[in-house]
């Protein structure tokens, strides 16, 4: 039923306030992230996304490494933010890391010179969608998550300190966790400002 789907949608929020508190176990966070890397389309089945699974200790690490890339380049005055955001994302449980792999992009491309130009964008479409399924899900499990994008800053640690292949570029981070609040209010534009119907 497509009102299932709509529900599941209208759930999805985003939730800055985590805790290490699992509802679910690390085991079932797991298992959503392989069957959407699975089920996930993909432009020719080019299947080109990737991910790599923090938790606990890894996942500290990863946002430690965050908060000293960006210490080094953000003002004194920003900085006082800054750290509070990126300790609210270490608060949370773990950190699903999205990657395209930039090798399979290249060879859509070889193999199908007349749309060369549009891989590459097609393969971000991929791996948004797979964020979108694997955030939907978390929340549906009781989970708190957020989306972010802190590339290309942590791209090289990333890639030293979890040995990720030469040809994975990072595309986002979501970070997830137990609910330690609500997700805030939402507003929204006029649908029909952004929906056009012809032949209805």
């Amino acid at each position: 039923m497509a009102d299932t789907l709509i529900k599941l949608a209208e759930q999805r929020r985003t939730f800055y306030a985590l805790n290490k508190d699992l509802p679910i176990s690390k085991e079932r966070v797991v298992e959503i992230v392989k069957a959407f890397t699975l089920s996930t389309p993909s432009s020719f089945n080019s299947q080109t996304t990737r991910v790599l699974v923090l938790f606990g200790d890894e996942h500290d690490k990863l946002w430690d490494a965050a908060g000293e890339i960006l210490k080094s380049i953000v003002s004194a005055d920003q900085w006082e933010s800054t750290s509070a955001r990126i300790n609210g994302f270490k608060a949370g449980a773990g950190t699903v890391l999205f990657f395209v792999e930039q090798e399979g992009v290249n060879a859509m491309q070889t193999a199908f010179a007349a749309y060369a130009d549009k891989f590459p964008g097609w393969a971000d479409q991929s791996a948004g969608m797979q964020q979108l399924l694997t955030w939907t899900a978390f929340v549906a499990e009781g989970l708190g998550a957020n989306l972010q994008h802190y590339s290309p800053l942590i791209d090289q640690k990333v890639a030293d300190e979890w040995k990720i292949p030469a040809g994975w570029k990072l595309n986002a981070q979501l970070v997830f966790g137990g609910r330690a609040g609500e997700a805030g209010p939402k507003e929204f534009k006029p649908v029909d400002e952004r929906v056009k119907v012809a032949g209805l």
